[in-house]
C-alpha cells in the first residue's frame, strides 16, 4: 500500500467518530484537523498523541508518545504504522426522544398514580474526545449519531422517569398542570441526565420536553380530575359545609336503600348529632307501643335548628334561642340554618318558619294624654 501524504476527514453532522482508512504513514505526512475536530494517534489499542484544529507536518517531535513506542526516525520519509482517529465535536441538535411505554407517576397534590407519556428533543456534543474514544469506540471504524441514540435511549428514558418524578414531587406540581412548567422541568432534567452521559465524554445540549400527556379516557386520569374538582369545591364552600353536604348525600342514599337503610340512617344521624330526628323516631315507636295508662305521654319536643355562625355549626337551637341570638346581634337574615328534612342550608330570610324573627318589632303605642 502506498504511503499516505495527507491525512484528513471532512466534517459531517452524522458521524461523531471516524477511523482514517489507512495506517501506512511516513515522516513528513500532512495532518489536517478541521475546526470542531480532534485527531488521535492510536497504536496497539492505546490512545496516544492528540491534535486540535490545524495543519501539521508529522515528525518525531510532535508525536512524543508514539515515538516512545516505535522509535520514530528523525528526518527523511521513513514509514511507520499507526491508526489515526478523528472525533467530531460539533453539536447535533435534532435528536428526538419519546417514551415507548407510559411512565407511572404519582400526582403530588392528589395522590393518584397516572400513566404519562412524553416526547421532545435534545442535542449532543462530544466534550471529552479522549474519554469518548477510550470508553465507547473500541475497534469500530465509525460511530454515528444513530449509534449514540441506540446506545443511550434506554438510559435516557430511565433517568428521565426518575428525574421527572423527583422534580414534580419536590415542587408539588400536579400532573394536570405539568405542561405549564415544561421549561423549568426540562432544564432540571438536562442537568440531572447529563451526569449519566458525562462518564462517556458526551454532554446533552438543550434537552427539551415538548409535551407530557395522559390519555383522557384513562380511569386514573378521570379519578385525578374528580379529585381536583372536589378540592376546588371544598375551597369555594368551605370544608365544614362541604363535609355536611356530603353527609346529607350519604343520608339520602341510606334512606333509599331498602336493605338496611334505617340502620345506616340511625348511625349517621347519631354521628351528626341529629337529636331531633332520633327523638321523632322514638316518639313514633312509643305511639305504636303505648305505655300503661298510669304513665303520662311525653311532651312534644320543639324543633331544633343548626345555625352556621363564625365558621362553626351550632346545633340544638330552638326558635327562642335564635330570637335571643338575633337580639344580641349574633345572627341576621343572611345567616345559614338547617334542620333535619331540609335538602340544603338556606338563609333565615328564605326559611318561612324563621323569617318572622327578622321582622322589626314595632314600638309600643304612645300614651294617651288625659282629657281635661
Amino acid at each position: 500500500m502506498a504511503l499516505i501524504d495527507v491525512v484528513k476527514w471532512e466534517v459531517n453532522q452524522r458521524e461523531f467518530c471516524h477511523k482514517f482508512p489507512s495506517n501506512d504513514l511516513r515522516i513528513g505526512t500532512q495532518l489536517v484537523v478541521y475546526t470542531a475536530q480532534t485527531a488521535f494517534f492510536v497504536k496497539g489499542g492505546k490512545v496516544l498523541d492528540s491534535f486540535e484544529a490545524g495543519t501539521y507536518t508529522l515528525k518525531s517531535e510532535n508525536l512524543p508518545l508514539l515515538n516512545k513506542i516505535i522509535n520514530l526516525p528523525f528526518g527523511g520519509n521513513s514509514p511507520f504504522q499507526a491508526e489515526v482517529w478523528f472525533i467530531n465535536q460539533i453539536t447535533k441538535l435534532d435528536m428526538k426522544w419519546g417514551t415507548p411505554t407510559p411512565i407511572q407517576l404519582e400526582d403530588p397534590k392528589y395522590s393518584v398514580i397516572v400513566p404519562v407519556r412524553g416526547f421532545g428533543q435534545y442535542g449532543i456534543k462530544i466534550t471529552d474526545p479522549r474519554l469518548f474514544l477510550e470508553t465507547l469506540i473500541g475497534n469500530m471504524p465509525s460511530f454515528t449519531a444513530e449509534d449514540i441514540d441506540s446506545y443511550f435511549k434506554g438510559k435516557l428514558i430511565s433517568r428521565l422517569s426518575q428525574t421527572l418524578s423527583r422534580k414534580i414531587t419536590q415542587d408539588g406540581i400536579s400532573i394536570l398542570d405539568v405542561n405549564s412548567y415544561l421549561v423549568d422541568i426540562s432544564e432540571f432534567c438536562n442537568e440531572e441526565i447529563n451526569k449519566s452521559f458525562a462518564k462517556y465524554g458526551i454532554s446533552l445540549v438543550d434537552f427539551a420536553i415538548m409535551s407530557i400527556n395522559v390519555p383522557q379516557d384513562d380511569p386514573s386520569f378521570i379519578k385525578l380530575k374528580e379529585a381536583k374538582a372536589t378540592a376546588a369545591q371544598m375551597k369555594i364552600q368551605g370544608k365544614d359545609i362541604y363535609q355536611m353536604q356530603r353527609s346529607f348525600d350519604v343520608l339520602e342514599k341510606a334512606a333509599a336503600n331498602e336493605g338496611g337503610g334505617a340502620a345506616q340512617m340511625m348511625g349517621i344521624g347519631v354521628g351528626m348529632g341529629f337529636g331531633g330526628m332520633m327523638g321523632g323516631m322514638a316518639r313514633q315507636t312509643m305511639n305504636m307501643n303505648p305505655a300503661p295508662a298510669a304513665t303520662p305521654p311525653q311532651m312534644p319536643q320543639e324543633t331544633t335548628w343548626f345555625v352556621y355562625v363564625n365558621g362553626q355549626q351550632i346545633g340544638g337551637q330552638t326558635i327562642s334561642n335564635l330570637a335571643a341570638m338575633k337580639a344580641q346581634g349574633q345572627i341576621n337574615e343572611n345567616t345559614l340554618v338547617w334542620k333535619p328534612g331540609m335538602a340544603n342550608w338556606q338563609t333565615i330570610a328564605s326559611t318561612p318558619e324563621l323569617a318572622g324573627l327578622m321582622t322589626p318589632t314595632p314600638p309600643p303605642m304612645p300614651p294617651i294624654p288625659p282629657q281635661m
